[in-house]
């Protein structure tokens, strides 16, 4: 675990002044490196305490390490991220493109040397633990006791299993799409990360725990990559949260290219579970178009957007405002919610 950071201000919660650490966690996903439009510069603005990238944080798209180098460096200097480096420290995962190939699983031949140039980019410690096993995965702790916030970056590139697809006609389009379909068995996580999973929810005092998965785990009716492509891994998810209720879990997701906010009630879990997926900080869906998700609260957001949770307490129980903006930090969707 990496130091924790707190920031005490005074504020009003559900009614009453009291003062209360709160934090303000920015994330998103999808930022392509050489882009102009970027969006650091609105991020930076709102002071945040930590930074999650959410995945996608160049499109590599190569078995080229020497490629993928010089487009982490070219995301890095760019002079608006290092203003955000001068902000607030920086934690996260990765997806499919900064992986190395899109779509990509357990069978990506470079991941070893991807692994390393990722923790580079995130400024993770050559003495950290994640340099030593295989796969990304790795937590941080942000706050102090009895406010305090674990993130669990998850890693769902390095073990996943084989995505099946199949191909069919889209008589709206007009043309011929796939969409992908789900693998009964397979896993996304293998055993030491799941093992690792339950290890960090079972010992963790920390009053909040975030999921910073790099694909969405709620949503179930798009044809792209999901957790319930392997309802199997899903499903084991769900019954994990629901082997530790005491503990209060969030889910932030990317890979997308859009934004929004999932809410599933679990049987026998304590409180919903949200699922927040910001994605698309250079560029999102070229056409406007609808989308099932039986979970979504509020509206479908189609423009290039990041996420922010302000996150308080009241008598120990998180109260969470969850914003997503877009440029010039307009509000395109927002939700407040306790856990």
């Amino acid at each position: 675990m990496i130091r924790p950071i707190g920031i005490l201000l005074i504020l009003t919660v559900w009614g009453t002044a009291t003062a209360q650490p709160l934090a303000r966690i920015a994330f998103g996903s999808c930022s392509r490196q050489s882009s102009e439009e970027q969006l650091w510069e609105e991020v930076v603005k709102l002071k945040p305490s930590l930074w999650i990238w959410g995945g996608d944080n160049i499109y590599g798209d190569t078995h080229d390490m020497g490629v993928l180098k010089k487009k982490y460096e070219e995301q890095k200097n760019r002079p608006s991220y290092q203003k955000l480096l001068q902000t607030c420290p920086v934690t996260g995962t990765w997806d499919d493109h900064d992986y190395g190939i899109n779509d990509g699983g357990k069978f990506y031949p470079r991941k070893e040397e991807s692994k390393a140039l990722a923790l580079d980019f995130l400024g993770v410690p050559a003495s950290h633990p994640v340099r030593t096993h295989e796969g990304l995965y790795h937590s941080y702790s942000l706050g102090k006791s009895p406010h305090d916030i674990l993130i669990l970056n998850l890693d769902t590139r390095w073990f996943r299993d084989t995505l099946y697809k199949e191909f069919y006609y889209d008589s709206a389009a007009g043309r011929k799409r796939y969409r992908y379909i789900p693998n009964p068995s397979g896993d996304l996580l293998g055993e030491a990360q799941w093992n690792w999973l339950e290890a960090e929810l079972r010992s963790t005092p920390a009053a909040l725990v975030i999921i910073n998965s790099s694909i969405q785990v709620l949503a179930e009716e798009h044809d792209f990559e999901k957790w319930s492509n392997f309802p199997q891994a899903r499903q084991r998810l769900l019954d994990l949260l629901l082997k530790y209720p005491e503990k209060r879990v969030l889910v932030l997701s990317g890979d997308r290219h859009i934004a929004e906010i999932s809410k599933m009630e679990v049987p026998g879990l304590p409180y919903p579970l949200y699922d927040i997926t910001s994605s698309g900080l250079t560029h999102t869906w070229n056409e406007a178009r609808s989308e099932k998700n039986r979970y979504r609260i509020g509206t479908l957001i189609m423009q290039k957007n990041f996420g922010l949770l302000e996150i308080s307490w009241n008598k120990n129980r998180p109260y969470i405002t969850a914003t997503i903006y877009g440029h010039n930090n307009a509000i395109l969707l927002q939700h407040a919610f306790s856990l």
